[in-house]
């Protein structure tokens, strides 16, 4: 009888495209995922900061090179498509992590601006990338696509509509295309934060972070990147080949919790 245990858990030689890569969940990310042998392509707005996490990773052991990226630019989205299959030969998971959060009510007269650019750049962006990275992907025999929505696409903030819609569409689009790419082998599924320490939440003073979690989060506290971040790496498992279409909160049991 063939073992149990025949599904790898490494991603040791994939190449992984990790968005928004130099703060927060993304910055965590990246190096998760340099520190499990992947060949990481860091990318962001901000080149100075996407060096600084390429030193950090390189110099903890890793693989990894930068690129700027403005995901909204078709010719940032190409000439990383291209750079990352010139120096590594391909591309096998992608982590849609790139994202803004701009706050505006329905009735402001800035709203359509702000509902704009929010879209653009959490939910189009999004599936732009998937598109550009997608011939490539197909040649891999483990893609992964994994898309970083938020608890907002589970539920409703005053004054984050833009945000919120867009989020809400991140996880339907991650359902439709597990179904459209299902036949090419390639899964795709959506990570929902919480509350997690990053450059997001970092105004918010602490003692309204602990007062927060205190009445909404059943562990009550804040999470931490990294803890974002495996649970990102565990979709991008060879193992998880059977998960797609998967939509998962990793909000220290905000959604769950009624009082």
């Amino acid at each position: 009888m063939p073992r149990l245990s025949k599904l790898s858990r490494s991603v040791a030689g994939k190449i992984v495209i990790v968005t928004g890569a130099a703060s927060g969940m993304g910055r965590a990310t990246a190096n998760l995922f340099a520190d499990e042998g992947a060949y990481v392509a860091v990318t962001d707005l901000d080149l100075s900061k996407v060096k600084i996490v390429v030193e950090e990773i390189v110099s903890a052991g890793g693989s990894a090179h930068g690129w700027q990226l403005d995901v909204t630019d078709a010719g940032d989205r190409q000439t990383l498509v291209s750079g990352v299959v010139a120096r590594w030969g391909g591309i096998d998971i992608l982590v849609n992590n790139a994202g803004i959060a701009i706050e505006t009510l329905a009735d402001a007269d800035d709203f359509e601006v702000k509902w704009d650019r929010t879209l653009a750049v959490l939910l189009t962006a999004q599936i732009q990338m998937i598109r550009s990275c997608l011939p490539e992907l197909e040649k891999s025999s483990s893609a992964r696509i994994i898309n970083i929505a938020s608890t907002e696409g589970l539920g409703a903030t005053k004054g984050l509509s833009p945000y919120t819609a867009a989020k809400t569409g991140v996880i339907g689009l991650t359902r439709s295309l597990a179904v459209e790419f299902g036949s090419k082998g390639i899964t795709v599924n959506c990570i929902c934060p919480g509350p997690i320490l990053t450059g997001m939440t970092a105004a918010i003073p602490d003692e309204a972070k602990a007062e927060f979690a205190r009445r909404r989060v059943a562990l009550k506290r804040y999470g931490d990147p990294e803890e974002v971040a495996h649970a990102t790496l565990n979709f991008a498992l060879p193992a998880s080949s059977y998960m797609t279409g998967a939509v998962l909160p990793v909000d220290g049991g905000l959604t769950i919790k009624n009082a």
